[in-house]
C-alpha cells in the first residue's frame, strides 16, 4: 500500500511540474536546502510587473516537497540586471512523516542580456506547523532558469 502512494504522489509530481512548465515564465533548477532533497524543479510566473509566484517541486529521500512562494516585493536593484525579492508562502512535503508549514524567502537575482538565463540566489527559512511545531533557517538556494520571452 505504501509503495502504491509513493508511486501514485510521483506521478501527481510530474504531471504537476509539466504543467508548471508550460505556464511558467521562467523554468529551471534550484540548488541548496531543499525539503527533501538537494534539487527543485523552479519556476517562476509573472502576477504583475512588482509580484510573481516562485514555486519548487522537489524529489528524494522517498518524498516529494513543493513550495509556492508569493513575492510581494520584486524590484531592480540599480540597474536592469539584478533584482531582489521577498516573499511568504506554504510548503508541504510529503514523506515519512508528513511535514506542512510557511516558508519566508530574500533573495537576489541576475538577468542576463545576451542569453535567456536567470541566476538567483536566495534565503528560505521555514516554520513548520504538522508534524512538529520548529524554525528551520537554513534554507539557502541557487536558483538557475531559462527565462521565455521578456
Amino acid at each position: 500500500m505504501k509503495n502504491g502512494i509513493r508511486k501514485l504522489l510521483f506521478i501527481i509530481a510530474i504531471v504537476g511540474c509539466g504543467i508548471m512548465g508550460a505556464n511558467a515564465q521562467e523554468l529551471g533548477v534550484r540548488f541548496g536546502d531543499i525539503s527533501p532533497g538537494n534539487v527543485a524543479v523552479d519556476a517562476v510566473f509573472s502576477l504583475e510587473r512588482f509580484n510573481r509566484i516562485h514555486a519548487d517541486v522537489s524529489f528524494g529521500k522517498g518524498g516529494v516537497g513543493a513550495y509556492a512562494i508569493w513575492n510581494f516585493l520584486y524590484r531592480q536593484l540599480g540597474n536592469e540586471e539584478i533584482n531582489w525579492y521577498l516573499g511568504f508562502g506554504p510548503y508541504i512535503e510529503i514523506n515519512d512523516p508528513f511535514w506542512l508549514g510557511a516558508a519566508f524567502e530574500a533573495g537576489l537575482e541576475y538577468e542576463f542580456d545576451s542569453v535567456p538565463i536567470v541566476v538567483g540566489f536566495d534565503w528560505r527559512p521555514n516554520f513548520s506547523l504538522v508534524q512538529e511545531t520548529r524554525f528551520h533557517s537554513s534554507g539557502f538556494g541557487l536558483n538557475v532558469r531559462f527565462r521565455f520571452g521578456k
